[in-house]
């Protein structure tokens, strides 16, 4: 389900909230285009999500990290949770741009693998004149109605594309090791979950000491294995909730929690609403 937002006279922005659709590996919050009036700024805010933003022509600038960055047609940038920013369209040749807001376990990598963090946060494409990032995200404003599945597949293949094209780009070569033991470790996480499982076997399943492991893990993915665990857990028991009818005592069970009000406060933790709340929630926005 999408809130959907457009300005009917003048057609100068169009954009959808995304409304309880949760994935693990990568999650829209919202996305859209807008034709930004001159000077037209954002901020000083910190977001809670992932947010890129792409030029498809003018110019403006991002004032971030203490750092002022000016961004062109064909370029785009990157804010990341936590971060404060602000940015603001150019006075003579104001920016026209599309945005995708995303979370998920992979969006770190995935951004860390286009080069792209707090501190180095512009997209500069290898090739200036590769049109591709715009018609995808064009692409998924446009098909905004369609199937959650369809959205998320779509924001994949651009997110694959920003990599790929980014004149940052981490090589293959460089990250190799690190991904097989980011791999052993989200292995055993996801065919151990549902069973009390520490941090120690964890980075024992990668071979690593548990220091070692837990500052790769966060460099990763932003965030340490144990917030990590929680929210797989977490969005694990919101699938079991919206689409059977397992007691919430027993999808806790299903995820490691025996304790069904351990489960409850660990579930408010991540979604800031009970179990039950949540599967009402749900069922309600289906109808």
């Amino acid at each position: 389900m999408k809130k959907r937002f457009y300005d009917e006279k003048e057609n100068k922005y169009r954009f959808y909230v995304a409304q309880d659709q949760l994935f693990i590996d990568l999650n829209l919050i919202q996305f859209g285009w807008e034709h930004c009036d001159s000077l037209h700024s954002y901020g000083p805010a910190v977001r809670n999500h992932f947010l890129f933003h792409y030029v498809i022509d003018g110019k403006g600038t991002l004032d971030t990290s203490g750092k002022t960055f000016t961004i062109t047609k064909g370029q785009g940038f990157l804010l990341c949770p936590g971060q404060t920013s602000m940015y603001a369209a150019d006075e003579d040749d104001p920016w026209y741009y599309a945005w995708i807001e995303f979370d998920g376990m992979q969006a770190r990598q995935m951004m860390t693998l286009a080069g792209m963090s707090e501190s180095q946060p512009v997209y500069t494409p290898v090739d200036s004149s590769d049109m591709e990032i715009e018609k995808l995200l064009l692409k998924i404003v446009e098909e905004a109605e369609k199937s959650p599945i369809r959205l998320v597949g779509m924001a994949m293949i651009l997110i694959d594309r920003i990599v790929e094209t980014s004149k940052t780009r981490i090589h293959e070569e460089k990250k190799k090791l690190r991904d097989f033991y980011m791999r052993e470790a989200i292995n055993f996480i996801d065919g151990n979950y549902m069973r009390d499982i520490s941090v120690e076997e964890i980075a024992d399943s990668s071979g690593l000491n548990r220091s070692y492991f837990s500052r790769i893990f966060k460099d990763t993915f932003g965030e340490s294995p144990q917030r990590f665990l929680l929210k797989y857990r977490m969005y694990k028991a919101s699938e079991l909730l919206k689409n059977t009818k397992m007691p919430v005592a027993e999808v806790g069970a299903s995820v490691g929690y025996d304790n069904q009000l351990h489960f409850s406060r660990a579930f408010r933790n991540i979604f800031g609403i009970s179990p039950k709340n949540y599967r009402d929630n749900h069922r309600l926005s289906q109808k």
